[in-house]
Order: C-alpha cells, then sequence, then structure tokens
C-alpha cells in the first residue's frame, strides 16, 4: 500500500477541520449560559439567539469547520477525515475546563485519552485508498445490438 504524503495545504484544513468544530461549539455553550431556557414552541426566541455574539461567532466557526471539512472530503477517505475531527474532543475538553469553567470527570478525561491514542492509530494509514486503474478494472458489459425485429 502506497503512503500518501499530504502538502501543507492539506495540512491547514485538517487543522481548521480540527480547531473550527470545538471552537464553535464552545462558543455556541458560552452563549447559550447567558439565555434563558429555549424551545421550539417559541421559534422567536431561537431567532433571537441566533443573533447574540458568542452564538453568531460559534455559528460562523460552524460553517467554517463544515467549509474545511467539504474541502477535506474532497482529496481524502471518510476514514482518514473523520478521525481528524476526533482530536477536537481534546480541545473541547482543554475549553470546557479553562474558559467555560466546568467540571470533567476522571471517566471522561479516561475517554478522551483512548479516542486520541486510537486516532495516533488510525493517522498511520493511507489519507486516500488505492483505487483499480482503468486497466485492472473489471469490463463492462456491452449492451446487446438491436436486431430490426426487435424495434419495431
Amino acid at each position: 500500500m502506497v503512503q500518501h504524503k499530504l502538502l501543507p495545504r492539506q495540512y491547514l484544513i485538517l487543522g481548521l477541520v480540527s480547531l473550527c468544530a470545538p471552537l464553535g461549539d464552545s462558543c455556541l455553550a458560552r452563549g447559550m449560559t447567558t439565555m434563558p431556557a429555549i424551545s421550539l414552541a417559541h421559534p422567536g426566541a431561537l431567532i433571537a439567539a441566533v443573533f447574540t455574539p458568542w452564538i453568531a461567532a460559534g455559528i460562523a466557526l460552524l460553517i467554517g469547520f463544515f467549509a474545511s471539512y467539504l474541502t477535506a472530503l474532497s482529496w481524502a477517505d471518510l476514514t482518514f477525515v473523520l478521525p481528524a475531527t476526533a482530536f477536537g474532543n481534546v480541545i473541547v475538553a482543554l475549553i470546557s475546563r479553562f474558559w467555560l469553567h466546568e467540571t470533567i470527570s476522571l471517566e471522561r478525561w479516561a475517554g478522551i485519552v483512548l479516542i486520541t491514542l486510537g486516532v495516533g492509530f488510525v493517522a498511520q494509514g493511507p489519507a486516500l485508498t488505492e483505487r483499480p486503474s482503468p486497466e485492472t478494472a473489471e469490463p463492462q458489459l456491452e449492451e446487446p445490438v438491436a436486431t430490426e425485429a426487435q424495434t419495431r
């Protein structure tokens, strides 16, 4: 199996994928702590929440995440890109602990360590699965030629 070498631009895209989602989620969480409970039964409150600064920043970061995620999926397999997003769990835990001042249990830290180790194993694989070349692909069956009697 051939290892594909990533370009610096591709590392940048993976970095954006890994950073934008946890930062966006953290901004959403920060913004929602200042809001009263929101129900889908009151869509006006939900729309008003979208325009608060922290929530708007979170939405913008998540749009950046989706743009970089789609970009990464255009040149790499899902089995490579998705584990790159799993590193965001570490970033979310650190932001939650030190910026949002949330308590994180020992079990959650252990889970984050296990996820990070798993991502390390997956990252050793190729970014793009080898696809068969046109010469080795199965030949396509030709459609039978219709005779004059069949076309009438």
